[in-house]
């Protein structure tokens, strides 16, 4: 009897794709519940800028330019998120505002109950927006990780006399 699975169905277990999601929920479950959602949210915040840096100057490549304008940012963002499996879409563009909206998560279900995780796209979002607009304010008003059911994140253009809401992040255009 051989202890090999037969490979031509379907062997048990996760694909790639099921189990990195599958890590990054344990991951930030056991960050919120030792440190709390606040903090495991600022070590998620640290990647999602590194990884912004890396994507902003792949679009800015990719397209040609030194900067993007506010369609070409909104485009960039919705792309970014498809080529990862999200369902952003634009909702609205005007002189204040990027309004973005998502029917998939690209985490999944694993998302649920995970907030934290939402400080990834925050800080992707916001970091891209603001290198190429000078600044962005970004909040999320829907969040699947909340149980809506879609997600919806604002990115404020101009910045406000009022101090940005505990949910509203603000990014500022870095000296390059």
């Amino acid at each position: 009897m051989s202890s090999a699975f037969d490979t031509s169905d379907a062997p048990p277990g996760l694909n790639k794709d099921e189990f990195m999601r599958t890590v990054i929920r344990g991951l930030s479950g056991i960050l919120e519940e030792t440190v709390g959602e606040r903090e495991a949210a600022a070590y998620v915040n640290h990647v999602g800028l590194l990884i912004g840096r890396a994507l902003n100057q792949d679009y800015r490549t990719a397209l040609g330019t030194d900067r993007l304008d506010p369609q070409q940012v909104a485009s960039a963002l919705v792309h970014l998120k498809e080529r990862i499996d999200g369902g952003f879409s634009i909702e609205s563009i005007d002189a204040d505002h990027i309004t973005l909206v998502n029917s998939a998560c690209p985490f999944g279900d694993k998302v649920n109950g995970r907030y934290s995780l939402c400080r990834m796209t925050v800080n992707v979002f916001g970091h891209i927006a603001a290198e190429n607009l000078g600044y962005a304010r970004v909040r999320i008003d829907e969040a699947m990780a909340r149980g809506d059911n879609r997600c919806r994140v604002v990115i404020a253009l101009r910045k406000a006399d009022d101090i940005p809401d505990r949910e509203e992040t603000e990014f500022f255009e870095t000296a390059s």
